[in-house]
């Protein structure tokens, strides 16, 4: 398995035209499961909606790596070492939700190691799966991809955070070639051992299409109580627990999307897991407080951004 092999994958024919396609794919990126998962504000769980269960619940199982935990003839749910972490349901019936509508921009699904990274990418190329870019974000590695229905993903694998450079409450991220020679010299080019996702694999962080960023920056800082950590033109980053982003939001194809077709394709809703009760109990009077439409929901509370994406704030 070779490095212009992987780059074909992507139909780029060098490096540059790989971190090119990943700048499309993502401004700036990063995530840790370690990390991640030990801030007071974390994301749990994506569902999507989709027209094909099979295929689209057939390539997160043999692409991703992730266990089929429930199936039935309307929805499936998979996930990583006995942990949910996507649902998908069907609506054969569904309009496809359209790049230029505020929605999902991608699933950022977090490896525990860049070892883990590179026996993904391997496996990856070996079956051929056609892939959308590359970058070296600084503070993490990433490739990215489509499912089956156009649904965007992001797999990576995040650098020690002790080497993230941070400017006062802005960290420093970026679109840098992406090393693969280095990456994929960890592990075996000629055969996978990738069976599955690894223990530990968790979302590290959702990227999302809005309507307007003042806007979207109001809602997700100033009402659900994340942090700003970078923004840059038509893009914004947001964390908990100075991580560098738990969400992305972004303009780039959507400036001025209305309220979604909540029975079209794409995002449904993602969840926010808070550990301390007290935290949740902040946030939930913050949300009163802004006027959020509140909904009670099991072991949690669920509000709408203003384009009518669900988010769920669970409670641990």
């Amino acid at each position: 398995m070779t490095r212009r092999t992987i780059l074909q994958m992507a139909g780029a024919s060098s490096l540059a035209a790989a971190a090119s396609a990943a700048a499309r794919a993502e401004g700036n990126s990063g995530g840790g499961p370690t990390f991640a998962s030990r801030t007071p504000m974390r994301v749990g769980m994506v569902t999507l909606r989709v027209r094909r269960l099979d295929p689209v619940a057939d390539f997160y199982r043999d692409v991703i790596g992730l266990a089929v935990m429930e199936r039935s003839a309307t929805s499936a749910t998979l996930g990583a070492d006995g942990v949910k972490l996507l649902v998908l349901e069907a609506n054969p019936n569904a309009a496809e939700e359209s790049k230029r509508a505020a929605g999902l921009y991608h699933t950022a699904f977090l490896m525990p190691t860049r070892k883990d990274l590179a026996r993904w990418l391997v496996h990856a190329a070996i079956h051929r799966v056609p892939l959308s870019g590359f970058a070296d974000h600084r503070v993490s590695e990433s490739v990215y991809l489509d499912d089956p229905e156009g649904n965007g993903i992001e797999v990576y694998a995040d650098r020690d955070p002790a080497l993230w450079q941070w400017t006062g409450d802005t960290v420093t991220m970026g679109t840098d070639q992406l090393d693969i020679d280095d990456l994929v010299s960890l592990t075996n080019t000629k055969v996978s051992d990738y069976a599955k996702a690894p223990d530990g694999l968790r979302i590290g962080h959702m990227h999302l299409r809005v309507g307007d960023l003042a806007q979207a920056n109001g809602f997700y800082r100033n009402t659900v109580g994340f942090d700003p950590t970078r923004e840059r033109q038509g893009a914004a980053f947001l964390s908990s627990g100075r991580y560098h982003h738990h969400l992305g939001l972004n303009v780039w194809q959507s400036a001025g999307a209305g309220r979604r077709d909540d029975k079209a394709t794409g995002l449904a809703w993602f969840s926010l897991e808070i550990e301390k009760p007290d935290l949740f109990a902040a946030q939930e009077e913050r949300l009163r407080k802004a006027g959020a439409e509140i909904a009670a929901i099991a072991g949690g509370i669920e509000v709408s951004d203003p384009w009518g994406t669900r988010v769920r704030l669970i409670r641990l």
